[in-house]
């Protein structure tokens, strides 16, 4: 047995990328987008006719955008039998209608193709606006993938909003506190069970499970085997197929490091009553503890402004594409963002 069938035992592996023809090697459950990955992926000749297609059907540049995503997702979901995360514009991170608005826009292509959306989780930011949309749209069956998660609050909130899944981004986590330590990080200590990034994941589940919240959770963003083995029996794992081989190629079983059957001190304070979390469900309560959190907070906004850079990239390819398909009388035509 090798270390990737061992993990799969506790854990529902899912496959971290953009590249149809990785995920139709690897065969994981679930498969997770994000503009970096569909920007990517974008630009790879093997996969223009998606991109094309996209162009060709659109109104406008936002429409085309709209479309390249959904038509990544759905021949994502020809390889899969479970559900593929395709992401909100991170431009509207901070509105609440107009995040309401992709996600039904992007559900509505879906099943326009004849996918039903319980196969697709809408990917959002968490911030406190994106705690809100998630609210609205889990009640109309649109499942959200809370994404861009560091700190509990985030992971609590989320719940409380009826999220149907949450993604801890343990390697981002754990590129904070390196970068913070410098000269005196020691790669070595900090290498699987005392990785900060793991160390945040285990926080959320054993809260998240101790309150027996129905909230999946999704470790993602790995940057090497520790971080992964350290997590296994977390619900979802999101990996790239680069580590996934990797896994592959490692021979022997994994530990059970998460499991949900967890005992916990009724007196401890870290495990909060419901009226205590409902009292603390405020958005001056999530804004001042985010705040507090320098790590998350910092990584919150970072994540958020470098998926904006490459949805930037991404109007830009679709634009030169655009250009140069475009008959001279028509190049005029293209709309810009």
């Amino acid at each position: 047995m090798n270390q990737l069938e061992s993990l799969s035992q506790y854990t529902t592996i899912v496959t971290d990328t953009g590249d149809i023809d990785s995920i139709a090697r690897l065969k994981p459950r679930d498969a997770t987008t994000n503009p970096s990955l569909i920007l990517k992926a974008a630009r790879d000749p093997k996969y223009i006719d998606l991109v094309e297609k996209a162009l060709k059907d659109s109104v406008d540049l936002k429409d085309a955008t709209d479309r390249v995503l959904v038509n990544f997702g759905k021949e994502i979901l020809t390889h899969i039998d479970g559900r593929v995360s395709t992401e909100v514009d991170a431009f509207l991170s901070f509105d609440t209608a107009k995040t309401i608005e992709k996600a039904r826009r992007l559900i509505s292509l879906y099943e326009s193709s004849g996918i039903s959306r319980d196969r697709v989780l809408i990917k959002i930011a968490t911030t406190w606006e994106g705690i809100q949309a998630c609210k609205v749209l889990e009640k109309e069956g649109i499942h959200c993938n809370m994404t861009l998660i560091f700190s509990l609050e985030q992971a609590i909130q989320s719940s409380l909003a009826n999220a149907t899944l949450i993604s801890p981004f343990v390697g981002r986590i754990y590129d904070w506190h390196k970068r913070q330590a410098g000269l005196d990080w020691d790669e070595k200590f900090y290498y699987g069970d005392n990785d900060p990034g793991v160390h945040s994941v285990r926080e959320i589940y054993e809260y998240l499970k101790a309150h027996e919240s129905k909230t999946e959770i999704m470790g993602a963003s790995f940057r090497n085997k520790g971080q992964i083995l350290a997590l296994c029996g977390c619900d979802l794992l999101t990996i790239s197929p680069k580590l996934l081989d990797e896994l592959a190629s490692s021979s022997g079983t994994v530990k059970r490091k998460l499991n949900p059957e967890i005992e916990t001190d009724p007196y401890d304070d870290f495990f909060l009553d419901e009226d205590e979390i409902e009292s603390d469900n405020s958005e001056s309560n999530f804004r001042f503890e985010l705040n507090q959190d320098a790590m998350a907070s910092e990584k919150l906004a970072e994540g958020i402004r470098l998926f904006v850079d490459d949805t930037v990239e991404l109007f830009g390819l679709l634009t030169d594409i655009s250009w140069s398909h475009a008959d001279t009388d028509d190049q005029n035509k293209v709309i810009f963002r």
